[in-house]
């Protein structure tokens, strides 16, 4: 039986942060340039290649926030509910003083993510 493998997205204004674990323990680490620099599939072709290489269904949580980072991924409709494909399904969480707070040191810390992740396995 394979373990489930949640993502955490973070966009923030200057980099979006990427944490994908197992439980007990983290499967990627990602600091990426901002959502205004992306194309507008990026997000969604690295959760279906993420799918792919683990081959398993992704449960993603986006960490969304006020200032409209966020729905520049497209991983979520205009009525606030997460996108669900063949390849994941995404939760969208607004916590912006969480997410968006925290200043990151070396690859950084991602604890912020984690507790995300934490709630998006227990629920």
């Amino acid at each position: 039986m394979t373990e489930t493998i949640t993502v955490a997205i973070a966009p923030e204004p200057t980099r979006v942060r990427l944490l994908a674990t197992t439980p007990g323990r983290d499967i990627l680490k990602a600091i990426l340039s901002p959502v205004r620099a992306a194309h507008p599939r990026a997000a969604a072709t690295i959760l279906e290649g993420l799918a792919l290489w683990y081959q398993q269904r992704l449960s993603v949580v986006l960490c969304a926030d006020e200032l409209g980072n966020s729905s520049a991924l497209g991983l979520y409709d205009d009525l606030g509910f997460g996108h669900r494909t063949l390849h994941y399904e995404v939760g969208v969480a607004f916590a912006p003083r969480r997410c968006r707070r925290r200043e990151l040191r070396g690859l950084g810390d991602f604890r912020d993510l984690r507790e995300l992740s934490l709630l998006e396995t227990v629920g």
